[in-house]
């Protein structure tokens, strides 16, 4: 298989996040997104085996666009704190702009029933925080004693569920900013420091 840095990659990538945004997973052909991207159905080929397996190339390309912007905001070493305001905020930028195509992602990894390779593409986020909890129970910023791998999965996950259910649930009974200082409040007398 070619290396997936190269530029018809990501223009396959991209366009089948264009056209399946537009028609849907299952009214999009390959034919549809070679088309949109430049290249040969053939190249498609070199780096996909077929429709649905752009799915898990789509989560994890939206899921590093998460991690890089979140990154993107942290200057240098923030306090543990601000880190997770910036993760909240981020977040629920996110999927405010991406929203069809996390519900596409989701779908897509259901039929699929891909719960492995959505680990697998959640593994360089999950490796992150942890790395920040570590430093964060080290300068006593959290509970010293805490579960890192246990507690950056459970940040992320409910950071997305509740940024989810805000945009694609439409439970909107709150501002959204109320939504986020609730996230944060929680996740800070949960790990704060005693």
């Amino acid at each position: 298989m070619p290396k997936q840095t190269s530029g018809k990659y990501e223009k396959i990538l991209h366009a089948a996040i264009e056209v399946i945004s537009e028609k849907g997973l299952d009214k999009a052909s390959i034919s549809d997104i070679v088309k949109r991207a430049g290249t040969a159905q053939g190249t498609f080929y070199l780096y996909f085996s077929s429709k649905n397996a752009l799915i898990p190339a789509i989560a994890e390309n939206l899921l590093t666009h998460t991690l890089d912007q979140i990154k993107s905001k942290i200057e240098g070493y923030e306090p543990f704190w601000t880190v997770m305001d910036i993760l909240i905020d981020e977040t629920f930028n996110i999927t405010n702009l991406h929203k069809d195509i996390i519900v596409l992602c989701y779908s897509g990894l259901a039929i699929d029933h891909s719960l492995e390779k959505w680990e697998a593409i959640y593994q360089p986020y999950y490796s992150w925080l942890e790395t920040i909890i570590e430093k964060a129970a080290e300068n006593g910023e959290v509970i010293r004693d805490i579960n890192v791998r246990w507690t950056a999965r459970t940040i992320i996950n409910f950071v997305e569920n509740t940024a989810e259910r805000y945009y694609i649930g439409a439970e909107k009974d709150e501002d959204i900013e109320v939504f986020k200082k609730e996230i944060f409040t929680f996740l800070k007398r949960s790990l704060g420091a005693r």
